[in-house]
């Protein structure tokens, strides 16, 4: 039975020698950048406090590029519909590579339509988080009165961050 083995086991190496050897192509692995913890903490700490300081409770959810959460903060008397509803408005910025009101305004006609997609909302208060110009995740803001004022707030959390966006490499 040995020989049975052996002629077997020769024959399998010969096989295995035939497979053809497959090279990386140059596309076939792309280098990223992912949204750390601290930054998406940093970015959500001074979200809640230009709110704070003007008046306001808010929830803010920042988000990577894929649209999951990395950091849920909400004020004391935030409801948890805020937190849903900033989630949502991050959806947006990852579906568009864009604002939520700047999606809501270029698609207007459509805007009922997307609203009606599972987990996207159409307000202002979402933004990108960029990075060398390349979407590294986003930041949505909902409880203030108004969406520009969550939009502005959002815009100040990043803000607090800018530099180090800036000098990533």
């Amino acid at each position: 039975m040995t020989g049975i083995h052996g002629s077997c086991g020769r024959i399998v190496f010969l096989l295995l020698a035939c497979i053809p050897v497959f090279t990386l192509q140059a596309n076939d692995l792309v280098p990223s950048r992912l949204l750390g913890l601290e930054l998406a903490r940093d970015i959500a700490t001074a979200a809640v406090e230009a709110c704070r300081k003007d008046g306001y409770q808010v929830a803010v959810v920042v988000t990577d590029r894929s649209g999951d959460p990395v950091v849920i903060m909400r004020d004391v008397f935030v409801s948890k519909y805020m937190v849903q509803i900033a989630h949502n408005k991050t959806n947006a910025v990852v579906m568009s590579n864009s604002a939520s009101g700047e999606l809501r305004s270029n698609m207007a006609r459509i805007r009922d339509e997307l609203n009606e997609l599972d987990g996207v909302l159409l307000m202002e208060g979402g933004l990108p988080i960029r990075v060398s110009g390349s979407l590294l995740g986003a930041v949505g803001v909902s409880g203030a009165p108004g969406g520009d004022k969550d939009e502005a707030c959002a815009r100040q959390g990043i803000a607090a961050v800018q530099e180090r966006l800036d000098f990533a490499d």
